[in-house]
């Protein structure tokens, strides 16, 4: 029995770790497109192209019921937040250095928990007080106000995590009573339409192989977060849920590899201040009659966008369930 465990939890390890490599490779993409296209432009064909590789597999939705959500507020606060982290993370890989964008996406554990105790009643403890403070310190660190040059990317890479944070808290808060499909899919519409109202004011004429890459960033953004569900079906959720950190290897590789960047001591040393915070918040949560909610546990991976949808959301749409699902 211990060695199935262990053997289950490595597989969910390897293919989490996979998942990450996919999404790393999606924003290096958003990178490129970045320099030419506006976030505007590039969302608005992502989520126009994610549109029918996620209406396949929504029909696999057997379960009756309508659109219309039960919560119409919740739903469109969480369209509006999930439609605003898109945009954010987008636009901040199009204009910072991917090593330093990782790490302030990476505050969205923090924030869940902060944002859980009024909107979920969830009890956090001097621990994990501690933890959120220790990260957000860490956030300081890579951010470093007065010392370097501060960019509107490092402003909308904190507000894609808060706004990630948002939308995660509100699926936890009304998942158990909406359809999946719809939560699935207002924010894809939301994205069409606001980014496709917005369109003519930054439009550049598209290239049919930026087209092509805005199709891969829908395939990969999907595909990964396909393999994110299975390793959540075959490992435990605390040793899965870390593997997202891996995005920051694979940060480093890229921008020094494709794009020239650099790293300095500074961001190395933030990035393992909320790495560590983050982590720890995930382990407090495993154990016994710490958490009610595990509002970052049960997030299972990175900040939300229009490319990868809530997977256990996804999950739940193809009848692949979590070990030990409660979302």
């Amino acid at each position: 029995m211990s060695g199935d465990f262990t053997k289950s939890n490595g597989r969910g390890a390897s293919l989490a770790l996979g998942s990450m490599a996919i999404f790393a490779t999606h924003d290096v993409i958003i990178k490129h497109l970045g320099q030419t296209y506006s976030p505007v432009q590039i969302v608005f064909f992502a989520a126009l192209l994610s549109f029918p590789l996620l209406s396949i597999i929504l029909l696999n939705d057997k379960r009756g019921g309508s659109l219309r959500p039960v919560h119409p507020g919740w739903v469109a606060a969480r369209v509006i937040f999930a439609l605003l982290a898109g945009f954010f993370a987008f636009y901040a890989f199009s204009t910072l250095p991917l090593a330093q964008v990782y790490p302030l996406l990476f505050a969205s554990p923090l924030l869940i928990t902060v944002l859980s105790i009024p909107l979920l009643g969830e009890k956090v403890g001097l621990h994990r007080w501690a933890a959120v403070i220790v990260g957000l310190i860490g956030v300081l660190i890579v951010v470093r106000p007065g010392q370097a040059d501060l960019q509107l990317g490092h402003a909308a890479a904190l507000t894609a995590a808060m706004c990630g944070a948002m939308a995660s808290i509100i699926v936890r808060k009304v998942g158990g009573e909406e359809r999946s499909v719809v939560l699935l899919l207002s924010p894809i519409l939301g994205n069409v339409v606001v980014m496709g109202a917005a369109l003519p004011f930054v439009w550049v004429p598209l290239q049919l192989p930026d087209l092509g890459f805005m199709a891969v960033i829908a395939l990969f953004g999907l595909s990964a977060s396909f393999l994110q569900i299975l390793a959540y079906r075959a490992g435990e959720a605390a040793i899965v849920a870390p593997m997202q950190y891996s995005q920051i290897l694979w940060a480093i590789f890229y921008g020094w590899f494709i794009f020239g960047e650099g790293i300095d001591g500074p961001t190395m040393l933030g990035a393992g201040v909320v790495i560590g915070s983050g982590m720890y918040i995930v382990f407090r949560e495993t154990r016994p009659n710490v958490s009610e909610n595990q509002p970052v546990l049960r997030t299972r991976g990175r900040t939300e966008t229009v490319t990868s949808p809530r997977t256990s959301l996804l999950g739940r749409v193809m009848g692949l369930r979590a070990r030990n699902s409660r979302s």
